[in-house]
């Protein structure tokens, strides 16, 4: 079903080789099969239809990049000074003015960045396939690092008292098995297991759990070592511990555990090589520069007798292209402020789309990598019920001498809470919690910072929608209005993820493109 430069091989639904026979055949009929002009041949019809795709975000571009391929003329008008949305990378130099007029410049070293928005893409993604087609170099993603820090202040973790990762995950899952193990031998669970049954369970959980002879959990190597083993006898120093069934359970580490199995999140993840935005860059150059159009805002589009007419605001001018169709791929809310012709039904369904989540990061540049040479930590999250949330370790730049931890992603209250304070204040917060869990040095090796708080980046304003599919509103956007066809991830299955406005941008280009050859 994919075209042969680069997109073979993926099954429709987007799982490799794991998708149910009756899922396949459910899923056939919105399989994506990319367009072509010779459709248009076939047809005798004309092709060459003229498009303009309002949005340089990964659903804009995709929906321009296919249509290019199969003989439209394409026009991409970007409200923003680069393209990517909220596929956002920060360099050294780059700089953004907020909604409340704050303008940050990056003063990051050479080779440093933060991908302020979008961070990491699952091998399974679509995303995955355009990066292949297009040639943009990537590696791995560290998502989860068993020399990561746990660290829950409400359940007992203590400032320079961090746990591992390992610790956690050994001692959640050893007093587990302990349980389970002494359920099975108390008969408690006669009903639902065989003889075979119990015995192959409780090996299982012998290894699953590290249980000694007697089915305890006493704690194990896996838990990690104070001192790792040497040479010379020198057979190491285990962890002290573990803790009492009471105080792991407190510690609610464990719900932090299925990140690692969730299908969006599992490893192997992975991110282009150089930053996030890569990947856009280069679907820009494929595409045409002379093509994508930015600090271009639309402020109208407009169905007519022959198709579409965009208005929009460049170097204080107001200008109008008139075309014979338009994707239109921004965020809901800032659609139903434009002049539109689209009647109440759509800006009804568009209110239903409307982002109003809050999500923020930070990147603290340091002058030394400390996380490695101190924690012996490359890569990974470390995961907290402070407000920080998450602080993410970087899956680049290892030997190098510096670079940046992303010392906090957070969303909701927690990110309308830093989105309120000054860059510089959003700092000293996010340091005076980092150095409960990592010491001093988180402090005193900082070199710069730069901070995004998505709600007050403008001409996006807010971090995404959660969708409503399967809603009446849900088909009335997907069906657009006219020649005009909607595309993003709040449009998809999968909002918040660069997979998600893929697959949108597909659908809104296959639609349009079976419009155009019934003209």
């Amino acid at each position: 079903m994919y075209a042969a430069g680069g997109l073979a091989g993926i099954p429709a639904a987007g799982a490799v080789g794991t998708v149910p026979a009756a899922s396949a055949v459910a899923q056939a009929a919105h399989a994506w099969t990319p367009p072509s002009g010779s459709d248009f041949h076939l047809a005798g019809r004309r092709g060459g239809k003229k498009v303009v795709i309002v949005g340089a975000g990964p659903a804009g571009l995709t929906s321009a990049y296919e249509l290019q391929k199969a003989g439209y003329d394409v026009t991409v008008l970007e409200a923003r000074h680069r393209p990517g949305g909220r596929t956002l990378t920060i360099r050294g130099g780059d700089s953004e003015t907020d909604l409340d007029g704050v303008t940050q410049t990056a003063r990051f070293g050479d080779g440093i960045y933060l991908n302020a928005g979008a961070g990491r893409i699952a091998q399974w993604m679509t995303t995955m396939d355009y990066i292949r087609e297009l040639g943009v170099p990537y590696e791995v993603f560290t998502n989860a690092n068993a020399d990561a820090y746990l660290y829950n202040e409400r359940t007992g973790s203590t400032p320079g008292n961090p746990t591992r990762y390992r610790t956690a995950k050994a001692d959640v899952f050893g007093y587990t098995s302990e349980l389970l193990n002494y359920a099975t031998d108390q008969g408690a669970l006669d009903a639902r297991l065989t003889a075979d049954d119990k015995a192959n369970l409780k090996t299982f959980l012998r290894s699953w759990g590290s249980l000694d002879t007697s089915g305890a959990y006493t704690g194990g190597s896996n838990r990690g070592y104070a001192s790792y083993p040497t040479a010379w006898e020198e057979h190491g120093t285990p962890l002290p511990g573990p803790d009492s069934l009471s105080a792991v359970l407190a510690s609610r580490f464990g719900n932090y555990f299925p990140f690692e199995t969730n299908w969006e999140q599992a490893m192997l993840m992975f991110q282009p090589k150089g930053g996030m935005d890569t990947t856009w860059q280069y679907m820009v150059k494929a595409i045409g520069k002379q093509r994508v159009e930015f600090n271009a805002p639309v402020t109208g589009v407009q169905n007519t007798p022959k198709g579409v007419t965009v208005t929009y605001e460049q170097k204080g001018r107001t200008k109008q292209v008139e075309a014979d169709f338009a994707i239109v791929a921004a965020p809901a809310q800032l659609m139903r402020g434009w002049a539109t012709n689209w009647g109440g039904a759509i800006d009804t369904a568009l209110a239903d789309f409307a982002i109003g989540s809050a999500a923020g990061k930070i990147g603290l540049e340091y002058q030394s990598r400390w996380w490695e040479d101190d924690h012996r930590i490359f890569g990974g999250i470390t995961e907290t019920d402070l407000d920080l949330a998450h602080i993410w370790y970087p899956s680049y730049g290892y030997g190098e001498r510096t670079g940046l931890v992303v010392g906090y992603y957070n969303t909701g209250a927690s990110a309308r809470t830093y989105a309120a304070l000054s860059p510089k204040d959003r700092e000293a917060r996010a340091v005076e919690q980092g150095v409960k869990i990592h010491g001093e040095r988180y402090r005193s090796e900082l070199r710069s910072s730069f901070s995004i708080s998505w709600d007050k980046v403008p001409y996006i304003q807010g971090a995404w929608a959660y969708p409503r599919t399967g809603t009446a509103n849900f088909a009335l956007l997907q069906q657009g209005v006219g020649n005009t066809f909607f595309a993003g991830d709040w449009m998809s299955e999968l909002s918040a993820w660069q997979h998600g406005a893929i697959w949108s941008a597909r659908y809104a280009v296959q639609a349009l493109h079976a419009k155009a050859a019934a003209l």
